[in-house]
């Protein structure tokens, strides 16, 4: 059956390539404005530009949660996607700890673990689970939290209704620090603000900007409780389709892509966080004794999940990476 499935989709490749046109799929869950979707777009701008529109890119920008795009590109709707960890945590989820609150320290940890040993084993995994090839990933910023009332201090989390995605490993450790946590979909996200389902949110600075979260939120809280990153995937079923000269034009544009869009919010992090203060945000900048208490409250739910989730290494090894 899945021979059947490959030749298929071959076919459609072929009968692209007589008429000298490849159109390639790409789906990002997040709005016009969040880094990834601005990767995206400027993934379509460089392959058609280099291929001299003989590859055509279809952009499917905030159609779709992030469950449903990496359910999408595993099964080949669409072809690549630019999105969060939902590929580690579906296809390789013992070491969904890379992208886990409090886990990893910044993003330069992150690239020790992600291309190290532990690393190739998730792409092992998320290749032989979901048919992907993991092609490059995006600094996306820290992740902060935002609220309708005051954080000064790890008490003040206690019983706040926080939106989180839809992510079981994520609700255990923000319920440890003493949030009430309200699973919703990226979609849902503004709305369940807006409506009070949820009364605060976390998230990297360019998801809090391009949602238009400082509509419905007062506060933003400097938490930097997550080094937030993006994976770009390739379903590889149509990456087999294409010929080698095109397989590596793509491989060495998503890199660039890739690298772009991490320098975008290294160097523009500072004045995002600047707009939402001037849109009405208050900042709010915690001590370090705050943010170590709410470390220390976190810790005991991350050390069970190394355990329980993650039992392929234990945290004091990655942090020593």
């Amino acid at each position: 059956m899945r021979k059947l499935l490959v030749l298929v989709l071959c076919l459609g490749f072929l009968v692209s390539l007589y008429a000298f046109q490849i159109v390639l799929e790409v789906g990002t869950p997040f709005q016009k404005g969040h880094v990834l979707a601005q990767a995206a777009e400027r993934f379509k701008q460089l392959i058609e530009e280099r291929t001299n529109g003989r590859v055509l890119v279809r952009l499917r920008i905030a159609e779709a949660s992030e469950e449903e795009v990496n359910t999408q590109c595993a099964k080949g709707i669409i072809d690549i996607q630019f999105t969060g960890g939902r590929p580690v945590e579906v296809f390789a989820p013992q070491y969904f700890f890379v992208n886990a609150p409090f886990v990893i320290k910044d993003y330069e940890h992150f690239l020790r673990v992600w291309n190290g040993p532990l690393g190739a084993k998730a792409k092992e995994l998320i290749l032989k689970n979901g048919n992907m090839i993991c092609l490059a990933t995006v600094y996306r910023g820290y992740r902060q939290f935002t609220s309708n009332k005051e954080i000064k201090s790890v008490d003040d989390f206690a019983g706040v209704k926080l939106r989180l995605p839809v992510v079981p490993t994520w609700v255990k450790i923000w319920e440890a620090v003493g949030v009430q946590a309200v699973p919703v979909p990226l979609p849902e996200l503004y709305d369940a603000l807006k409506t009070g389902r949820a009364e605060a949110s976390e998230g990297d600075l360019t998801q809090i900007y391009s949602f238009k979260l400082y509509e419905v939120q007062s506060y933003l809280t400097i938490t930097n409780h997550q080094c937030g990153v993006g994976w770009i995937t390739m379903n590889k079923t149509a990456f087999d389709c294409l010929s080698k000269d095109l397989q590596d034009l793509i491989v060495k544009t998503i890199n660039e892509v890739a690298e772009w869009a991490t320098q975008q919010i290294r160097n523009n992090e500072a004045n995002i966080l600047k707009e939402l203060e001037a849109k009405g945000m208050k900042i709010v900048r915690l001590d370090e004794a705050t943010l170590s208490a709410i470390r220390a409250k976190a810790s005991p739910a991350v050390e069970e999940l190394f355990k329980t989730e993650w039992p392929v290494t234990t945290w004091a090894e990655v942090l020593a990476q």
